[in-house]
């Protein structure tokens, strides 16, 4: 069974970084063909897709949070880790990070993170 643990503070002032990491347990990021997600909601609002880390490390970004969101990954722990900068109060959400897999009808997120709340405030 695959677990999928998020970490991180849950307090961040605006204009520094957020960090969080994303522990999964039952299975290896390297594994073949699943990509690593980070995904959020802002309170009231629906789900945002903010990126990937592939099996084979390689990345992929929403358009709109490319230039401050960056995914790495420590595969000898089979971690990976979000970093977005220069976080303002619209970056206020609860953070997800998910295990999704392309399939011919589409993305296919079967395991989940129990999520995160992170605050952007000063």
């Amino acid at each position: 069974q695959v677990q999928l643990q998020e970490s991180g503070p849950g307090l961040v002032k605006p204009s520094q970084t957020l960090s969080l990491t994303c522990t999964v347990s039952g299975g290896s990021i390297t594994t073949n063909v699943y990509f690593w997600n980070w995904i959020r909601q802002p309170p009231g609002k629906g789900l945002e897709w903010i990126g990937y880390i592939a099996y084979s490390g390689s990345t992929k970004y929403s358009p709109s949070l490319r230039s401050r969101a960056s995914i790495s990954r420590d595969t000898s722990k089979d971690q990976f880790t979000l970093q977005l900068s220069s976080v303002t109060p619209e970056d206020t959400a609860v953070y997800y990070c998910a295990r999704g897999a392309p399939r011919p009808t589409g993305w296919e997120y079967d395991y989940w993170g129990q999520g995160t709340q992170v605050t952007v405030s000063s």
